[in-house]
C-alpha cells in the first residue's frame, strides 16, 4: 500500500544533546520527503550543538563531540531544512511529544518562523500505541518483520518510522488512509502550542493546562493576574509556548482596540 496524499509529507527522526525541548539541540536530522505521485527525496545532517553532548546521549545515538564539531550550526542549516518541509505534513515516531517541539524550538531560536497553521501531523507511535503498544524496534519486526538495525541513528530511524506507517495502513483497514485523519487519529490532545501548555476547552478558549491555574482560560488569568504572562516569557518554557501566548495577548489587545 502506498499512502494517498494531497500535498508531500516529510518522515523526519532526531537524535539529540538530551530530552528537555527547551533546553537540548539537534545533532542530527534526517528527512524523508513522500510525494503524492510516489517519489521520495531524503537528506541527512549532522549539527554541530554548540552546547557539549553528554557522554550518557553518545553512548545512546553514538554521535560524539567530536563527530560534530566541524558540522554547520542548526542556524546554519535552518533554512535549507525548513525549505524541505514547509510545504508538507509532517511525520515521526512519538513527534507529536518530541520532534516536532523541539524542532520549532530550534527553528525559532535560528528566527525561521516555523508554525504548524498550514500542516498536520501523523504520530506513527500513537498508531502503534493505540493498537499494539510497542517501540520502534519492535513494530519495525512486528509490522516489516525486519531487525531495526543501527536504531538510534535518525537514518535509519526515519525510514523504519515509513516502512511501519505503510504496513500499518495494510494491516489495519480501520485506518483511513488520508493524512488528514491521520493526523486526528494520532491527536492525543488538543493544545496550541508544541509542549502542551497551552490547551483548549469546550467552549474553544485557550486555557493553561498546568500550574496553579491549571484549566482558567489564558485571558482570565491575564486580567486578573496580568504578571503571570511576564513570568512565563521569562520563565524556561518552550519559545513555541511564548509565541503562542503572545499571539493571544495581540489578539485580545486588537478586539479591545477594535
Amino acid at each position: 500500500m502506498e499512502l494517498q496524499l494531497t500535498k508531500p509529507i516529510c518522515f523526519f527522526d532526531l537524535e539529540t544533546t538530551g530530552t528537555n525541548v527547551a533546553k537540548d539541540r539537534i545533532v542530527e536530522i534526517s528527512i524523508l520527503k513522500v510525494f503524492p505521485n510516489g517519489n521520495k527525496e531524503s537528506k541527512t545532517w549532522l549539527v554541530n550543538p554548540e552546547m557539549p553532548i553528554p557522554p550518557e546521549v553518545v553512548l545512546v545515538h553514538g554521535i560524539s563531540n567530536e563527530k560534530v564539531a566541524n558540522e554547520p550550526s542548526f542556524k546554519q542549516l535552518s533554512k535549507e531544512i525548513y525549505k524541505m518541509i514547509k510545504d508538507s505534513d509532517l511525520a515521526g515516531f512519538n513527534s507529536d511529544r518530541f520532534d516536532i517541539p523541539l524542532l520549532a524550538e530550534e527553528m525559532l531560536r535560528a528566527d525561521v518562523d516555523f508554525d504548524m497553521k498550514h500542516m498536520v501531523s501523523v504520530d506513527v507511535q500513537t498508531i502503534f500505541h493505540k493498537m499494539e503498544k510497542r517501540t520502534l524496534g519492535a513494530a519495525y519486526k512486528f509490522y516489516c518483520d525486519k531487525s531495526l538495525e543501527d536504531a538510534h541513528s535518525a537514518e535509519a530511524d526515519t525510514k523504519a518510522t515509513y516502512e511501519v506507517l505503510l504496513s500499518q495502513l495494510d494491516r489495519y483497514p480501520e485506518l483511513e488512509n488520508n493524512v488528514k485523519k491521520l493526523s486526528e487519529f494520532t491527536t492525543r490532545k488538543q493544545s496550541l502550542d508544541f509542549a502542551g501548555f497551552i490547551g483548549v476547552n469546550e467552549d474553544e478558549q485557550p486555557i493553561f493546562s498546568f500550574g496553579k491555574h491549571k484549566g482558567k482560560t489564558v485571558d482570565e488569568v491575564m486580567e486578573t493576574e496580568p504578571g503571570y504572562f511576564g513570568w512565563i516569557l521569562n520563565a524556561d518554557f518552550p519559545l513555541y509556548t511564548k509565541k503562542v501566548l503572545t499571539q493571544i495577548k495581540l489578539s485580545k489587545l486588537n478586539n479591545k482596540l477594535s
